[in-house]
């Protein structure tokens, strides 16, 4: 019973992709994606600790939506974002993705789009990791992309000061005065103005705000210790970077065909402490509550998406890929986990999800997975644990007797449905394609 429900759910999800992109001229995508920063970092979310005028401007000029949710933990957010699957499907090592994988870049590809990743990789297991996992993953150029300007590719390196960078295949040492994602937003810039008649797609999985939190070229004292100080100059910067991306579309004049989507990829560091609407947040990176998987994420497109709107419809990280295939016209290949978003951008009602599937794992050689299905304001474990995580956003009260709490009943039932149509345990654990490695980035 649960393989039949889980393929009539997957064929489910794929269905929706009949909406507007053939009515809408195919648009430039870029998809910017920041490093640990939850949404209380945000003044577009009710933040006065952090300044990201740029950020809240687009979000003033476009969609904001109030229940986007990614995995904990960077590479797990990363192979369902760019694959559109449940990481029970596809997710084997951090670090990695498996070389089998169909990923957006590949997609947009062949729907005609030229295509620039720039920022952070991880994805081909670096010299850093262990052996077992070293060199296993993919290599962008392998992942559909046509050019790039990345960290952490096959090597380590700072990311900050004197980053050590993969530029199209070459690692590159940069000196003190170069501050790497300063150099990855170059890139990018350098990418748009490049003359072609194709469309661009670029996906800038961002280096700031990971730690180590260091000052910044902007911070005022460029030797201070102090993380949380820094961590909000970093903020500040990466709202710099991602402003300076849209003036630059503005300036070239393509505003009009271009959609810019912006979201985290997870909650913040567990170290580093926020207050919004008088409550204090601490970083949740790692952890299933919301403060661990609750992202910030805004559409931005002047003309088409509707301006200054709120949508409090649930996205997953698997609701990218198919939402791009949208946009760019393209035909997805085979059955995926995500459902389309782009109606709702473009301002009409979509077919929203009525619940999401977190299948989370980030060690699987010696760890054992959190699963859990929710909604906007249920949320059930695969242990039998009950929430109203509206109302206990910390899960520090499960609900013992559904009968006794009003809804709590129905929210079980829907979501122990929903549970037992995906996937118990990981699919493809540790199984990497046979055969020699490809050869490494130089």
């Amino acid at each position: 019973m649960r393989t039949s429900l889980l393929l009539a759910c997957v064929t489910l999800l794929v269905a929706p992709l009949a909406l507007s992109a053939a009515e809408t001229e195919r648009p430039n995508i870029i998809l910017i994606m920041a490093d640990d920063v939850g949404y209380e970092c945000f003044g577009c979310y009710g933040s006065k600790q952090y300044q990201t005028p740029n950020i809240d401007r687009m979000a003033a000029g476009g969609m904001q939506f109030t229940h986007c949710y990614s995995q904990p933990l960077c590479t797990p957010s990363r192979v369902k974002l760019m694959t559109g699957l449940v990481n029970a499907r596809n997710y084997s090592a951090f670090s990695v993705l498996d070389r089998d994988q169909y990923t957006f870049g590949h997609l947009l590809k062949e729907a005609g789009y030229r295509n620039m990743i720039a920022g952070k990789w991880q994805l081909y297991g670096a010299e850093n990791y262990s052996k077992q996992f070293r060199g296993k993953g993919t290599l962008p150029g392998d992942a559909g992309f046509d050019q790039w300007c990345l960290w952490q590719v096959d090597k380590l390196g700072e990311r900050y000061d004197a980053p050590l960078l993969n530029i199209n295949g070459e690692n590159r040492q940069f000196g003190k005065e170069k501050y790497g994602p300063d150099i990855c937003v170059d890139q990018i810039l350098n990418f748009i103005d490049q003359e072609s008649d194709k469309p661009f797609f670029v996906y800038y999985p961002m280096i700031l705000v990971h730690d180590p939190f260091v000052p910044t070229p902007d911070s005022a004292i460029r030797d201070r210790k102090a993380k949380q100080r820094n961590f909000e100059d970093m903020v500040a910067y990466m709202d710099k970077l991602i402003g300076k991306i849209v003036d630059h579309v503005e300036q070239r004049g393509l505003t009009d065909n271009t959609l810019i989507l912006f979201v985290g990829d997870n909650g913040a560091h567990v170290r580093l402490a926020s207050q919004l609407d008088g409550e204090k947040i601490q970083g949740g990176k790692g952890k299933t509550t919301d403060a661990g998987t609750r992202v910030p994420m805004i559409g931005y497109w002047p003309g088409k998406i509707p301006a200054g709107q709120t949508c409090d419809d649930l996205v997953d990280f698997s609701d990218f890929f198919p939402t791009l295939a949208q946009f760019a016209a393209a035909k997805i290949p085979g059955a995926i986990d995500g459902r389309s978003f782009s109606p709702q951008l473009l301002g009409e009602p979509g077919t929203p999800r009525e619940w999401f599937y977190c299948y989370y794992n980030p060690r699987p050689e010696r760890t054992k997975p959190t699963i859990f299905v929710r909604d906007q304001r249920w949320k059930l474990y695969d242990d039998g644990r009950l929430f109203d995580v509206a109302n206990d956003v910390l899960e520090k009260r499960p609900i013992t007797d559904p009968d006794g709490k009003p809804g709590a009943k129905a929210a079980h039932a829907k979501l122990s449905a929903a549970l037992e149509s995906m996937p118990a345990k990981g699919a493809s654990l540790l199984q990497f394609p046979a055969g020699p490695a490809p050869s490494a980035a130089k």
